[in-house]
């Protein structure tokens, strides 16, 4: 839309781009161009005109503005100049006063710091004694830790393979002990003395219920000197553990060992070694309490079952001791039958040979009256006493029959 301005009137009125464009090709001539330039120049000396006519009234109002600016200027600098006056008296007022709160403040911060201050010195003091005494039982306690260890390394350099196995024999025997009284009151606890196979473990375990064993175990204890230069492994005493085990009649081999401290395997608890060994087990020493309480409680559950196998196993005996008693008597008998057989066919075999011997005597006195009275006179002489003096089995024989010997 574009808004033209009549040149005769002057009014201004709007017309759209086709009705504009018709009009400049209506009045494209060159008077029109002269009339519109007449017109631009006048219009512009117009606005000449009233802008000179707006900036010399606006420069009257500013400069009466800026004059009655100054009088306020004026006016407010005497009106500040009291009011700094009051200010500055206020001021210096309120800069006493604070100096004097803060000299009270200073003061105040001085004499708490000179008590903080000989709050930490003497704190200090304090701690300096306190650490000088902790230091000092620090020095006294590393010098028995030293001491105890040397002892110790002395201990085991003088230890020799038998005395360093009976301190770890020791050690167990004086924990169960501790518990003997209280929670093994029926148990049997004792070292193997037995060595009549060869070789014998280290202690025996065996408990009872009703007089009836019900749970029994081979100890064997194994401890290693740091010095010792052949270091030896559990499973180099499992063989002869389980023949120990065997040979006392023991149910389950226990292996308390200090062997192969570095070995996770051995330090994680109770290590079933079944698979090499039937009811075998390796433990550390903190473990030979609880292994006896699981073994022990384990046993308890088979109790009845024990019991009855007992009572089955004592009548299958009693059999068995019956007919070996039997047997026993039939051999017994037959030997005395047979030794007394053979006694009475020798006795009568030497009746024989004394009869033939007296019949050839006979035979003598007949042939000879001085034979004869000689034969008479031991004859006379002889008695069956005498004739068996020496002869234990015609005693017997002539003692059976009723028969006394003169």
């Amino acid at each position: 839309m574009e808004n033209i301005k009549c040149p005769h009137c002057g009014e201004i009125f709007t017309i759209d781009e086709s009705g504009y464009a018709a009009i400049v090709s209506q009045i494209k001539d060159k008077e029109f161009n002269k009339q519109v330039a007449q017109n631009k120049k006048d219009l512009e000396e117009k606005q000449e005109s009233l802008i000179q006519n707006a900036v010399l009234k606006a420069k009257n109002e500013s400069d009466n503005e800026i004059a009655r600016l100054k009088e306020h200027i004026k006016d407010l600098e005497t009106k500040g100049q009291i009011f700094s006056t009051q200010k500055n008296a206020e001021i210096q007022e309120l800069k006493k006063e604070k100096e004097i709160a803060v000299k009270e403040a200073v003061r105040d911060e001085q004499e708490k710091i000179k008590d903080l201050e000989n709050q930490i010195s003497s704190n200090k003091l304090k701690y300096d004694l306190e650490l000088n005494k902790k230091e000092e039982l620090h020095v006294e306690e590393l010098k028995r830790k030293d001491e105890e260890i040397e002892r110790i390394k002395d201990f085991k350099l003088k230890q020799s393979t038998k005395m360093i196995g009976e301190s770890l024999e020791k050690y167990c025997e004086t924990e169960f002990n501790k518990l003997r009284a209280t929670g093994f009151q029926t148990a049997y606890f004792e070292k193997d003395n037995d060595a009549r196979s060869g070789s014998k473990g280290d202690y025996i375990f065996k408990d009872y219920a009703d007089d009836v064993e019900y749970i029994s175990i081979m100890f064997e204890m194994k401890n290693e000197n740091d010095e010792t230069k052949t270091k030896h492994k559990n499973e180099d005493f499992f063989k002869e553990l389980d023949k120990d085990r065997n040979e006392k009649g023991c149910e389950y081999a226990v292996l308390v060992s200090m062997l192969e401290s570095d070995n996770e395997y051995y330090n994680t608890g109770i290590v079933d070694v079944s698979y090499r060994y039937p009811k075998m087990y390796v433990i550390r020493p903190q473990f030979f309490i609880p292994v006896i309480t699981f073994l022990r409680n384990a046993a308890k559950n088979t109790l009845s079952v024990k019991k009855e196998l007992l009572e089955i196993q004592n009548r299958n005996i009693d059999v068995s001791t019956f007919e070996a008693s039997l047997l026993d008597f039939k051999d017994k008998f037959g030997r005395n039958y047979n030794l007394a057989n053979k006694k009475f066919n020798t006795a009568i075999e030497e009746i024989d040979k004394t009869i033939t011997h007296l019949q050839k005597v006979k035979e003598e006195l007949l042939a000879s009256d001085n034979q004869l009275r000689l034969a008479n006179n031991k004859l006379e002489d002889l008695t069956i006493k005498k004739l068996t003096k020496n002869n234990e089995t015609m005693q017997k024989l002539f003692k059976e029959s009723g028969t006394e010997i003169k």
